[in-house]
């Protein structure tokens, strides 16, 4: 064994079980490409400050969670602990919102970096299929989005998860539900470090998930009774629509998700066979957000999906993706001239599209038919001294174990006409 270790909190995805991720990752792009979505990838790190005034600067992401170092040429970066600000930041800096067709979608895959405390399906580095809708105020595109996450989710099989939804306002009438906040958080008696909070963005305190900070905020004032009639109609109009399509939601007025950035509507994929940590994704619009980072007013909504988390709902509810195997044929020769044979028509095989694997080593019979085992192959191919001699190979169909010689030359033809 090597001396080295995964870092804390982290993970390998490894065979077989990373098909499972693959699966999944599929799984949710899959109507994104089929819905106008191209394929966006960003730099794992980026400038430090685009998530301090992008994520907020008082959020925990942004104060205890971020990766940041200094580069020997004195830049401050910082590792992606989302991938939401970095997606427009790159839609800006190509100009891709002037290229005339708002709104710019896209959709993502890869890995975020927070530093903290590793628990079950929370992890220090984790991967996320992501969707953002740059551009354009559209209640039909939030609409359109948690019907997308939604279709993934039941195309995997998924069935026990709740979709929770609310709407945070705008810079209208957010600010005045902001102050009565603050006035009810500043009567309550909460610990220094959540007043302190309350201060700089008291939304977030709603999503303390302590049960007796919980406890006093029972009579807390609702955002849905402080928002404007825009705001009102802009929600109503994204729930008729789900509504519409038959996606069901649960209204929840305490949902406030974790960044700043957010406005408007608001949702989170939940899955109660996870235990505490039982947000399998979420989104919403962000209407500020370019503007925060520098932009032009970029009306935008987009959401994020842990590929782990989504992983483990999978196996909270007992089902295995449908995983194709690898492998639908094993070669097996049995000595020198056996080898250089059946390895050519392996490579043939593989050019016309079957997959095919070779048993390796010098291995013998018993322990090469081991390995055709493990493979999952559907055929096996063994070509011995014998059959050589009579020009034949045999083919063995492992699921019946049956076993017939076929010509050296009919291997291609018949193995394809087999596996269809």
């Amino acid at each position: 064994m090597s001396t080295f270790k995964a870092p804390k909190g982290t993970y390998d995805l490894l065979p077989p079980d990373s098909a499972k991720y693959l699966a999944v990752r599929e799984a949710i792009a899959a109507p994104l490409r089929n819905s106008g979505y191209g394929y966006i990838e960003t730099p794992g790190f980026e400038n430090v400050e685009l998530f301090a005034r992008g994520v907020g600067e008082s959020t925990d992401i942004v104060t205890k969670e971020m990766y940041v170092f200094e580069t020997k040429g004195g830049d401050r970066l910082a590792l992606r602990p989302e991938t939401t600000a970095a997606v427009l930041r790159a839609v800006l800096e190509a100009n891709l919102h002037k290229a005339g067709n708002l709104p710019v979608k896209v959709w993502y895959s890869g890995s975020q970096y927070r530093y903290e405390r590793p628990q079950k399906g929370r992890y220090r580095h984790f991967s996320q299929v992501g969707a953002e809708a740059i551009g354009a105020e559209d209640p039909a595109l939030d609409a359109e989005l948690i019907i997308l996450a939604d279709q993934s989710y039941r195309a995997l099989g998924l069935r026990n998860f709740r979709i929770l939804l609310n709407s945070l306002g705008d810079k209208e009438c957010r600010p005045v539900y902001r102050a009565a906040l603050q006035d009810f958080l500043r009567g309550l008696d909460l610990d220094e470090d959540t007043l302190r909070r309350a201060e700089i963005n008291p939304l977030r305190v709603l999503d303390d998930k302590r049960p007796d900070v919980q406890k006093k905020l029972t009579d807390a004032p609702l955002l849905r009774d402080y928002l404007c009639d825009a705001c009102k109609a802009y929600h109503e109009e994204v729930r008729s629509l789900l509504v519409a399509q038959g996606v069901v939601f649960e209204d929840d007025t305490k949902l406030v998700r974790g960044l700043d950035y957010y406005t408007r509507t608001t949702f989170e994929f939940v899955h109660d066979g996870l235990g505490s940590q039982s947000a399998v994704g979420g989104g919403g619009r962000y209407d500020g957000l370019s503007e925060m980072i520098g932009g032009p007013s970029l009306p935008s909504v987009g959401w994020a999906l842990g590929v782990d988390r989504t992983v483990l709902a999978l196996e909270a509810e007992g089902i295995e993706p449908d995983i194709p195997s690898a492998t639908s044929v094993f070669a097996v020769p049995l000595g020198e001239e056996a080898r250089r044979i059946l390895f050519a028509k392996v490579t043939e095989l593989r050019k016309n599209g079957v997959a095919a694997d070779f048993s390796y080593g010098g291995k013998g019979l018993k322990a090469a038919m081991k390995a055709a085992n493990r493979s999952g192959a559907r055929y096996t191919l063994v070509l011995g001294e014998r059959d050589l001699a009579e020009g034949v190979v045999q083919l063995k169909d492992m699921e019946s174990g049956e076993q017939i010689a076929i010509g050296v030359n009919e291997i291609v033809a018949e193995l394809e006409s087999r596996l269809g």
